[in-house]
Order: structure tokens, then sequence, then C-alpha cells
């Protein structure tokens, strides 16, 4: 398997006109993206919290979050982000993935559309009535 690496726009959700084009490494198994810390602020884009991140060698770092607008592929939303420290890889993560309809496919290595179900209240209230009543 080989890594997956794709460009997106990214952007300030205040100022639709601000976006700058970043290199990400794709990495469904990240719940954020992360933007490095130089380009959300180039956008004008402020952190609003903190939390803790455990790293695949049990290490556990602290980053700030924002919310920052990405577009690919003609596909626009906005996706909580890290804000990315030195030596930080950029990535676009499960969340941002998920808001667009992507998903990986790992064996041919880019992002095809997900199937999205959406069950209605009707459906749903039938399917618990058969389960009830088997």
């Amino acid at each position: 398997m080989g890594l997956t690496h794709v460009s997106v726009k990214v952007g300030n959700p205040a100022n639709g006109r601000q976006t700058e084009e970043v290199r990400c490494l794709v990495d469904s198994g990240a719940i954020y993206s992360l933007v490095p810390r130089p380009v959300l602020r180039r956008l004008g884009i402020k952190p609003h919290s903190t939390r803790e991140f455990v790293l695949a060698n049990g290490d556990v770092i602290r980053r700030r979050l924002a919310t920052a607008t990405f577009e690919y592929s003609g596909l626009r939303g906005d996706s909580m982000v890290i804000v990315g420290e030195p030596g930080d890889d950029a990535l676009l993560g499960a969340t941002t993935l998920e808001g667009f309809g992507l998903v990986l496919d790992p064996f041919r290595r880019e992002l095809r559309p997900m199937q999205l179900p959406l069950k209605t209240l009707a459906r749903i209230k039938q399917e618990i009535k058969r389960s009830r009543e088997n």
C-alpha cells in the first residue's frame, strides 16, 4: 500500500475569497484534518479550543483546533482542523472526508464517493416493529 496525497483549497469560513492550496496526506484513520499554523494564520483563521491527541507511539500531545473551509473536486464544506505545529504534516482526516461524502479507496489510492444511507423515520419505525415481532 502507498500513501495518498491530494491538493485541497483551505479557506476562512468568514471570508470565502481567501483560500490557499494545501497538499494533504489522506489519513482516514485520523479524526480531524490538520493544516499548518502558518497557512491558517495567513487566512485569518484563529484557534478556538484545545484538545489532547494520542500519537501512534502512545505519546499524548495538545493541539489547538480551528474551523476551516475545504474545497476538493467541486465539493465544499466547513470542518474542524488541528492547528499544525512545526514538524506536523498536513492531513485530510475522516470528518472532512465524510463531510464531502468521500471515502479513500486504498487499492486505487483515490477518493471515491461513498454511499450515504438516509432512512426515513417511518422506515426506521417499520424496522423496529418487525424486529419486535420476530
